[in-house]
């Protein structure tokens, strides 16, 4: 990790050990000509350490992440760093925030566009300006994000088995669930990883829905990470001993039709477990949907209305228990 950058530049602008900046990044404009800005939050402590990026919005409709990275900018836990940096910025896609939207306006997904390019899309604009503007810079990260279409994601991080740092900074997290989870080709997290930089990530809750015990789990665990890097003094505790699982599976619907749950996210079932029905909406038939396996549920789809193939239920299997990360 870096022991010390004197001059830290971001978007051109300098920013010096000791000191607190708001970076405003042009990235581009609406047709109606207003301008779109990034916000980029950068506080310095005077002493050497590792360089963080805590990181929201990357889906413009993820709003759980956006506002854990705003509530700690809010509650200024960043301003007594006792060493390194911190670059949080809220929200990384400012179109898709303003529009409800996962994409940006041309239906890309940035999050599948890095490392970017300042000649192609929109989606791959952005995606150039954080790679040379911000992961370029910074040690590790955390990238917070929520179930997308529907699909709720009971509070995890994810890390990737082959970055050798990953494991380790996930137990220092702490959420409910480690996931191990494989790298998504040209993800943020595939790109910083190209670059010898480890990012987690953290799912909970639902796009478009704000859920305030998601909100504190993953404050509670970017504060963790923290001080367990030494960078700030105190952290909530571990409350509950998290779930360590490294694969996970989406049981899907073997119909079209009408999807009733009878099981949640945050528990465990069995195999043979009843997990619901598929019904059609005449009353001319009804499936039984069962586990095939013991698992911990860590995502579900409160979509009611399926077609065959759709993703109901998101199962991880526990393979080894958790050490005491106290």
């Amino acid at each position: 990790m870096t022991d010390h950058i004197d001059r830290l530049i971001i978007n051109g602008k300098t920013l010096l050990p000791g000191t607190y900046t708001r970076v405003k990044a042009n990235i581009a404009r609406l047709p109606s000509g207003t301008i779109i800005d990034l916000p980029i939050y950068v506080y310095r402590s005077a002493e050497p350490g590792p360089v963080v990026l805590l990181s929201g919005g990357l889906h413009g409709d993820e709003i759980n992440g956006i506002e854990i990275v705003r509530r700690m900018v809010e509650k200024v836990v960043f301003n007594d760093l006792l060493k390194g940096t911190v670059i949080a910025i809220p929200v990384m896609n400012i179109y898709g925030f303003i529009n409800f939207s996962r994409q940006v306006p041309d239906g890309k997904d940035i999050n599948r566009s890095f490392p970017g390019s300042t000649t192609g899309s929109l989606a791959a604009l952005v995606a150039h300006f954080l790679t040379h503007n911000i992961l370029d810079k910074i040690d590790l990260g955390i990238d917070f994000h929520t179930g997308g279409a529907s699909r709720y994601n009971f509070p995890q991080v994810r890390f990737a088995a082959a970055d050798p740092q990953a494991e380790a900074l996930a137990r220092a997290f702490a959420a409910p669930v480690i996931l191990q989870s494989g790298l998504i080709s040209k993800s943020l997290r595939q790109q910083a990883f190209r670059m010898g930089k480890t990012i987690l990530v953290y799912e909970g809750g639902e796009s478009l829905r704000l859920d305030e015990e998601v909100v504190i789990e993953g404050t509670a665990g970017a504060m963790r990470l923290l001080k367990s890097l030494g960078m700030i003094a105190d952290a909530p505790e571990i409350t509950v001993q998290p779930i360590f699982c490294e694969t996970s599976s989406w049981l899907r619907a073997k119909r079209s039709g009408l999807f009733r749950g009878l099981q949640k996210s945050g528990t465990f079932v069995s195999r043979n477990d009843l997990m619901g029905h598929i019904t059609d909406p005449f009353g001319e038939f009804s499936l039984k949907v069962k586990s095939k396996e013991k698992a911990f549920i860590i995502g579900h789809n409160n979509m009611p209305i399926v077609n065959q193939g759709d993703a109901l239920l998101h199962l991880a299997i526990v393979k080894k228990p958790m050490m005491d990360t106290r």
